[in-house]
């Protein structure tokens, strides 16, 4: 039976509140089930928030009343899964936990509402989140099988549990999957990769906030070490769009406590069936909700096999030239649901909302500053539209090439990169390297991670 997946990255940002983001998190996974996705990716933080820009009002032994309003907030938007604050590990997945009295769950429902979209769209998800136990917030990323529900948890390890370093077994369509993830500088520590290594992983996940030009480079030493696929997904954001509360314009009033709950089914988008015969109806919810996608149009199909090009037309760029140009687009209008090829025969899939894009042209310099005008109103302006973080997603194969993106400063709401993968490729790497078996010197190295244990999982 071929071993063949596809893999999608989905280069999403935080919006507003944490509802509209669970929102369009169900909206780029039913884009992502749309174009035969198996598993996705979402950035770091994605649900929640990265508090990129904020101080908190902390400097060295002060703090102020303003830091802690803004710091509520952030905690207001984070979500709470019912873990503890050690973490329960496989009591808390199995559901074993004692749940309050008059409550159907623990938690505030985030994790049956990721539940639901996974086992809807028939896409197995990994969400990084900003999780709330206890008094304390901790960065998280969420394994969510449709059939099985939440499988797993990580929790960085500044201040999580290395224990959570435990990778997963899943089979998707007839493909055994090892999965685990390291979170954003995690993977600039060699033991914590290590760690991931020795569990004999096939997919390396690696959800982030760095968008700095080193990070591609790490991510393809990550590839030929592991001989595994590497994922990695960056959200890419201009400060004008990040959350009101770190923007400073959120108050008490507004701050974001309530959670989706689930809509009637009303729509039916077409069933796919995996070669396991497993079927997998995908009921999106009801249209009423904000930012669902519209079913997509039958449209000709190109010399690439797949749907004509989206009028949001991606120019191609060398591969010289990939890792320090941004993509340069041009704007129409966009119909729902479009796929449109780009450099090494990878896709972006592009979300059913309409929208107006305004054209981009950075080529002479494209991290050079806007230029500065004498005028407030002007430079205010002028930063608003500077990218806080310039994403960077990407997928890399197990000897380390460069199978998507990586994407620099193309914002998009659930921006998808997918990449259709074999992973008997894994096995083939394996002729010359396995740096936690043969190539290991395990008789004369050995780690050890406290409450992990890192034989493979069966």
């Amino acid at each position: 039976m071929p071993q063949r997946l596809t893999l999608a990255v989905s280069q999403s940002h935080t919006l507003a509140t944490t509802s509209a983001t669970l929102s369009a998190l169900t909206s780029t996974a039913q884009e992502a089930a749309h174009q035969g996705v198996h598993l996705l990716l979402f950035p770091e933080a994605y649900l929640g928030g990265y508090p990129r820009t904020c101080n908190f009002g902390a400097t060295v032994g002060s703090r102020s009343e303003e830091g802690r309003e803004q710091f509520l907030q952030y905690f207001h938007s984070a979500v709470d899964l019912g873990d503890t604050p050690r973490g329960a590990g496989d009591d808390w997945v199995e559901r074993r936990l004692e749940i309050a009295k008059g409550k159907e769950h623990r938690g505030d429902g985030t994790r049956e509402e990721l539940e639901r979209v996974s086992r809807m769209t028939g896409v197995f998800l990994v969400v990084g989140l900003v999780e709330k136990a206890g008094g304390s917030l901790y960065c998280s990323v969420l394994y969510v099988s449709p059939r099985e529900g939440c499988l797993g948890k990580r929790r960085k390890v500044m201040p999580g549990s290395p224990s959570t370093l435990k990778a997963i077994t899943t089979i998707i369509a007839g493909v055994k999957l090892t999965l685990a993830a390291a979170i954003c500088w995690e993977n600039y520590m060699p033991l914590l990769r290590y760690s991931l290594y020795s569990q004999n992983v096939n997919l390396y996940l690696a959800p982030t906030a760095d968008a700095k030009d080193a990070w591609l480079p790490l991510m393809r030493t990550i590839a030929c070490e592991s001989r595994a696929y590497v994922l990695s997904a960056n959200q890419c954001v201009r400060r004008k769009h990040l959350p009101p509360w770190i923007r400073g314009r959120s108050s008490k009033s507004t701050a974001q406590k309530s959670r989706p709950t689930a809509g009637p089914a009303s729509s039916k988008v077409p069933e796919r069936t995996e070669p396991d015969g497993t079927s997998h109806g995908i009921t999106p919810a009801s249209p009423d909700e904000t930012l669902m996608p519209k079913t997509p149009p039958i449209v000709p199909k190109n010399p690439f096999g797949v749907a004509s090009p989206s009028p949001l037309h991606i120019d191609a760029i060398s591969p010289d030239d990939r890792n320090t140009s941004p993509l340069k687009y041009r704007s129409s209008r966009r119909r729902s649901s479009n796929l449109t090829p780009i450099p090494d025969n990878h896709l972006l899939a592009l979300p059913g909302e309409q929208s107006s894009i305004p054209a981009i042209d950075d080529s002479d310099n494209p991290r050079a500053k806007p230029h500065q005008s004498h005028s407030s109103d002007t430079e205010e302006l002028e930063d608003d539209d500077e990218f806080v973080s310039r994403g960077g997603s990407c997928i890399i194969g197990p000897k380390g090439d460069v199978l998507a993106g990586p994407l620099w400063e193309v914002e998009d709401g659930g921006l998808l990169i997918c990449r259709d993968v074999d992973f008997e490729d894994c096995e083939r790497g394996r002729l010359d390297l396995d740096v936690a078996g043969s190539y290991s010197r395990n008789d004369a190295f050995e780690l050890k991670v406290a409450g992990l244990d890192l034989d493979p999982p069966p």
